[in-house]
């Protein structure tokens, strides 16, 4: 698994948890912060499952 598909799990995550402390506090600067790290987060899991595909492929084609 690549590291990029951890990294982003684990901003995705954090993102969720600023989101959820942001609407309990009422807090919408903490609530947008929180949104945005999911984004990104998601954003960095893809790129890491298309870096395991590529790298799949590619060792495929070496067998």
């Amino acid at each position: 698994m690549d590291s990029d598909r951890i990294k982003g799990k684990a901003k995705d995550l954090m993102g969720q948890g600023k989101e959820g402390v942001g609407k309990v506090t009422h807090d919408s600067d903490l609530q947008a912060e929180g949104k945005g790290d999911q984004a990104e987060g998601n954003v960095q899991e893809k790129f890491g499952k298309a870096k395991d595909t590529i790298r799949n492929v590619v060792d495929d084609i070496k067998r």
